[in-house]
């Protein structure tokens, strides 16, 4: 009964549209008056949920990458793209890949790169007489990279709700292979409907157009190196190295690409700001929601009931990944990540998956999960950015979505793809 209260209450208030953080917190405080638990609970509940040291890298990571996007740093890597990738049929698609996931490796947003690689793609394609669903198509799929591809500070929620101390640094590292698989995958994809739809082809600029346009982006490349560097030598911890990037990035922009003013930076602030409290009260509603299906029994339930339904761990992945997929199309993705780790992570571990591996998995999965209606974030990022309804983009998309699902399939399938790297390292 006290399970149907939670879980009743919480798909009433989606229906009605209220916001998932709102939604959370309702079912949570439904559920503690059913089972006579004082309501102080379900605050302390969501305050401890945000006393965690890892999160304050969060809203570093998120004002980092909108620092990116007004320093010019987009602009700069969809050149080296360009130049390397647009003279093949359809090359603008491969740039728009390309690009997203140099994006992503300096700012580890989809929402950042579909905006920003978008904003800079979607309008040059449509010069260059590109289907306008295609070029948004394109462009949200490939902002799913940028989960994969270190920093993602939604990695950093995944270790601070695995509550076993999962390495963020791990995460990282075990995330690079298979963004770097993921985006060659959807090139090919954008390759081939190109050829089919005969979109136009480019040109090749030349070696010394090459050179000097990953030159110019070289100074915004560095973040992802700074980052990744200062975690591995240990010379600063991910929180640390969150509030580095946004220094060096301000510096880059002001002082090298001279594109960010005092202007930008307050604007970057106050959106970062907004952005950042959204998250972390949505991850505050998450944990007293959280913390109310670990009252229920709710994980130890789940398990047994996937236990009886099979033993075969390969099933029992399969199985996982399809719940995640159907909760990632009406839930978005912090949330997601709070609620589910707790649930199925020990499901995954008792047969055998690595921590490490399953947080690479559940980023991929959930990440599909923002580009798939009806609660698609990125999804109505590339619509606003592209101008283009989200019915006609979902007619042309589902090549990029199968695209995806086989990358899950190799990433969950092939453990040795997230963790080779940590391993080495």
């Amino acid at each position: 009964m006290e399970i149907l209260v939670l879980l009743g209450v919480l798909a009433l208030l989606l229906f009605l549209g209220v916001p998932v953080a709102f939604a959370l917190f309702g079912a949570a405080l439904a559920t503690f008056m059913v089972i006579d638990i004082p309501l102080v609970v379900a605050v302390q509940r969501m305050a401890a949920g945000i006393s965690v040291f890892t999160l304050m890298a969060i809203p570093f990571f998120i004002f980092a990458g909108d620092l990116m996007y007004r320093s010019g740093i987009a602009d700069r890597l969809v050149r080296v793209a360009d130049a390397a990738l647009g003279r093949v049929r359809g090359g603008l698609g491969l740039v728009d890949v390309g690009a997203s996931m140099m994006f992503g490796a300096v700012s580890g947003s989809a929402i950042a790169s579909a905006s920003a690689i978008g904003s800079t793609m979607v309008p040059l394609m449509e010069e260059k007489k590109y289907p306008k669903d295609y070029a948004v198509n394109v462009t949200v799929t490939a902002a799913v990279v940028g989960l994969l591809i270190p920093p993602s500070h939604n990695m950093i929620i995944y270790s601070a709700a695995s509550g076993i101390g999962v390495s963020i640094g791990d995460l990282f590292l075990a995330g690079i292979i298979p963004g770097i698989l993921t985006g060659a995958m959807l090139m090919l994809t954008a390759w081939l409907i190109a050829r089919r739809r005969n979109l136009p082809k480019g040109h090749f600029p030349g070696w010394r157009a090459l050179f000097v346009a990953f030159v110019y982006a070289i100074p915004g490349l560095m973040t992802a190196v700074i980052i990744m560097g200062g975690i591995l030598s240990g010379f600063f911890t991910p929180t640390e190295s969150s509030a580095i990037a946004v220094i060096y990035t301000a510096l880059i922009g002001t002082f090298v690409y001279r594109s960010l003013g005092w202007k930008g930076f307050i604007e970057a602030a106050q959106k970062s700001v907004r952005t950042a409290s959204m998250v972390l009260f949505v991850i505050a509603a998450a944990s007293a929601f959280g913390f109310a299906l670990a009252l229920l029994e709710v994980p130890s339930a789940l398990a047994s009931l996937i236990g009886l339904m099979t033993e075969n761990p390969i099933l029992t992945l399969i199985i996982i990944n399809v719940m995640l997929l159907l909760l990632g199309t009406f839930m978005d993705m912090a949330p997601l990540i709070v609620i589910t780790t707790p649930i199925f992570l020990p499901v995954a571990m008792t047969t055998g998956v690595d921590p490490v591996h399953f947080g690479i998995i559940l980023m991929l999965n959930l990440g599909i999960g923002l580009v798939t209606p009806p609660v698609g974030s990125v999804l109505f990022v590339g619509s606003a950015v592209g101008k283009i309804e989200v019915p006609a983009m979902v007619k042309t998309i589902w090549p990029f979505y199968l695209t995806l699902l086989a990358a899950l399939a190799l990433i969950t399938f092939v453990p040795a793809l997230s963790l080779a790297l940590p391993a080495a390292f």
